[in-house]
């Protein structure tokens, strides 16, 4: 790592974390001895965010309390598009019926996807990902979503812009 930095080429790490922000998970990797800004990291939240931005979207989050704080600078006043995340405990039935209403209420529904996992493993055995979840959104309310974590084109290019690189580049 030390030696990419120092060669002058530009570095960006892409994560599909999604249950708490790019600070928190820096200093995860710095207290493993990583030297790793935020500023170097791509994470789905950001890449919505930015979309969210371009589109004058504002959103209803279904998404994980550590996520929270990535959308402090997003308008979530009268939702237009529903972002969902892996929420772990918040995907309750109240809380997925409640992204339900505000999308079938919608004249042209937007649901974003910081994800599309089918399940993951932790260390009390499998969960469901995000994926399952907006699987049954997109069903419900007759909409596909737009997937902005890996392996979408989307994050990706989120990771580009911000390092200011073009694709061909």
């Amino acid at each position: 790592l030390n030696r990419i930095k120092a060669s002058g080429l530009k570095l960006q790490f892409c994560t599909n974390e999604t249950q708490e922000t790019r600070e928190k998970f820096v200093k995860k990797l710095q207290g493993m001895g990583f030297d790793i800004s935020v500023a170097e990291v791509t994470a789905p939240a950001p890449a919505a965010c930015r979309i969210l931005k371009e589109r004058g979207l504002r959103p209803h989050l279904l998404v994980h309390d550590g996520l929270v704080p990535e959308f402090a600078e997003i308008d979530k006043a009268n939702p237009n598009c529903v972002v969902i995340g892996d929420a772990a405990e918040k995907f309750t039935y109240a809380n997925l019926n409640e992204a339900f209403r505000v999308l079938i209420g919608l004249e042209k529904p937007v649901l974003i996807s910081l994800g599309s996992g089918r399940y993951y493993k932790e260390t009390d055995g499998l969960k469901l990902d995000v994926g399952a979840y907006m699987k049954a959104l997109e069903y419900a309310c007759d909409v596909q979503a737009e997937v902005v974590g890996k392996p979408a084109k989307k994050f990706f290019e989120s990771a580009l812009a911000e390092l200011g690189v073009p694709a061909q580049q």
